[in-house]
């Protein structure tokens, strides 16, 4: 067999795939799977192959070009959501984890907390490890920093939220459309005064998510004295205390649409304190955890974190294997009606 070109062993002759295969204990095919970042080897194993690479000093003319790209990228990933303590950030990490690991890639995660400096904190810790691509999710007024603080060849992806004056692959929730979807649910049972409970409004899917609730409530023939938006809600307790005052109203909403999971359960506490959780309609955007062992059940718009972790990280490791594409793709993961009680209740 004539050996495919490489440098000369300690011996005189050239390194070969086979030498290299020996060397690792493996067999040839997985040396070539590794070369070519090809996914099914077991983490250990492609460790093992590139210390043989590198010991044997092996770069045939057949394979230099895949050889030099893989042997030059870290093989590591900059991943930035939301709050990794929240379980929709913590399904997305997971499911990006799951394909990374699998092309022996390592992802360094870090928590957002809707805090504009610590994005571009973040992403400044993820450039100076030299990462090899990035998934973001994003707060600041702007991404245009990005154009300056990323090398031109790195690829980035953006999930859950819209970037701001850059264009960027991009990967989120149905929210306009599961937003009109909740509200026209409770509609339909007959709600007529309906109050909308909502993030920090700087926050794209908080706006979304408002601008898909208008859209049902002007289909309704709605009038805005008969809805009521509650905005900046950041943590469960304001939600709690946002319920308890409009309780009080001379007119309470006889249903709540709640615009994310932890706004979701403070409205639950407050309309249990109140004794009122039989008789007004909630429905939250987002699933909680234990939602259908309550009493009632809550119902929620459901999104598929599982779906946006896969597809975000499909189509970042396309762009790092020379995918070429004409402009950035969008695309919009639909979103599922889990109705588990508190949704169906019509008012008294």
């Amino acid at each position: 067999m004539t050996p495919l070109s490489g440098k000369p062993d300690a011996r005189g002759g050239s390194v070969t795939i086979r030498d290299v295969a020996l060397h690792a204990g493996v067999g040839i095919k997985t040396v070539s799977r590794v070369i070519n970042n090809e996914p099914n080897v077991a983490t250990a194993t492609a460790a093992r192959i590139r210390a043989s690479i590198a010991e044997l000093q092996w770069e045939p003319d057949a394979y230099a070009a895949n050889l030099r790209r893989t042997m030059t990228r870290t093989q590591t990933l900059g991943l930035l959501l939301g709050n990794v303590a929240n379980p929709f950030s913590a399904t997305i990490h997971r499911a990006i984890e799951d394909l990374a690991i699998h092309r022996d890639v390592a992802v360094f995660a870090s928590s957002l907390d809707d805090d504009p400096d610590r994005e571009i904190a973040a992403v400044g810790a993820f450039v100076r490890r030299k990462v090899d691509g990035l998934i973001l999710t994003c707060i600041a007024g702007s991404q245009a920093y990005l154009g300056e603080l990323i090398p031109e060849k790195m690829p980035v992806v953006f999930i859950d939220r819209e970037p701001a004056d850059l264009a960027a692959d991009l990967v989120h929730a149905d929210n306009v459309g599961g937003a009109a979807l909740a509200t026209r649910h409770v509609l339909g049972y007959g709600h007529r005064t309906i109050a909308l409970l909502l993030d920090r409004h700087d926050i794209w899917t908080a706006r979304e998510r408002e601008r898909g609730f208008r859209e049902a409530t002007a289909e309704f023939g709605l009038p805005e004295s008969s809805t009521v938006i509650v905005r900046d809600l950041t943590d469960q307790a304001a939600a709690e205390r946002a319920v308890l005052e409009l309780m009080a109203l001379p007119t309470p909403p006889t249903a709540i649409v709640s615009g994310q999971n932890l706004i979701t359960i403070g409205a639950v506490h407050a309309l249990r304190r109140l004794g009122r959780h039989h008789d007004v309609a909630l429905i939250g955007f987002d699933d909680v955890d234990l939602a259908d062992l309550m009493e009632p059940g809550i119902s929620v718009i459901a999104q598929r974190p599982q779906e946006i972790g896969v597809r975000a990280a499909e189509m970042l490791f396309e762009t790092l294997d020379g995918v070429a594409r004409m402009s950035p793709r969008r695309v919009v993961v639909p979103v599922d009606l889990i109705p588990r009680g508190s949704g169906e209740i019509r008012p008294h």
